[in-house]
């Protein structure tokens, strides 16, 4: 779902921002339904944030001061809308560029008569770099984001230290990053490269392997069911800045 390529194996310093060919996506092939394309016109204007390259006044966008999580990639929304829902105090800022999951995540908006969320239809590396200012985000959820299951592909995963070392300074102190995979070797990547960022520090103990048992707030997909049933493993894996 979400791709970034790695130009170098060593956090980006202070200062130096991603090269333009980085991209938290990949354009995907669908067609967005009547429904989603009625929640896009009659919902967008309320809930759709314009990108901008000006830091972003969160308060502001969202009618009210709270913590604020930030995820990548949120699919179809079907866990953002339950997160959300769980965690009436908490706001929400998704990112993702796929029409039909922007449409799709305002109908459940609608549904479930949410208030707490806001949608960037735009890159996400660029919304980190060019929007959210320092220490500004209670959380980061990255769910299932693309594996890449070739070797050669491997440096077009999300996860990488130069993406990791900018969402570590928009995390404020003690604020975490969540992400979870359903592909092993990714998941061993995760904790490779997030261990790796000073900021950062594992939430798990190592009796786990560096892994964090699946929080209760993160709803299992119908893919990720699907997948369970299979035999197929799921990996969560959580750090908080220090």
């Amino acid at each position: 779902m979400t791709t970034v390529p790695a130009p170098s194996a060593r956090a980006v310093p202070p200062g130096v921002a991603h090269p333009k060919s980085i991209r938290s996506f990949v354009r995907r092939a669908g067609r967005t339904t009547t429904g989603q394309a009625r929640a896009l016109a009659d919902l967008g204007p309320t809930f759709v944030l314009p990108y901008s390259g000006q830091p972003i006044d969160l308060a502001a966008a969202f009618g009210r001061s709270a913590p604020t999580i930030l995820e990548i990639g949120f699919g179809m929304g079907e866990a953002s809308a339950h997160i959300a829902a769980l965690m009436p105090d908490k706001n929400f800022l998704c990112c993702e560029v796929h029409p039909p999951g922007v449409g799709a995540l305002l109908k459940r908006i609608d549904e479930r008569r949410l208030t707490n969320i806001r949608i960037v239809a735009h890159d996400a590396v660029e919304v980190i770099e060019h929007m959210l200012p320092l220490r500004s985000l209670a959380g980061i959820h990255i769910f299932f984001p693309d594996p890449w299951h070739k070797k050669k592909h491997n440096k077009r995963r999300l996860i990488q230290a130069p993406l990791v070392a900018r969402l570590a300074t928009r995390l404020a102190p003690g604020g975490y990053l969540h992400c979870a995979t359903d592909w092993q070797p990714y998941a061993e990547q995760m904790l490779e490269v997030l261990r790796t960022e000073p900021l950062l520090k594992n939430a798990t103990d190592d009796s786990r392997g560096g892994y964090a048992p699946k929080p209760d707030y993160r709803p299992l997909t119908k893919f990720e069911n699907r997948g369970l049933k299979l035999g197929h493993g799921v990996w969560d894996v959580v750090f908080v800045r220090v």
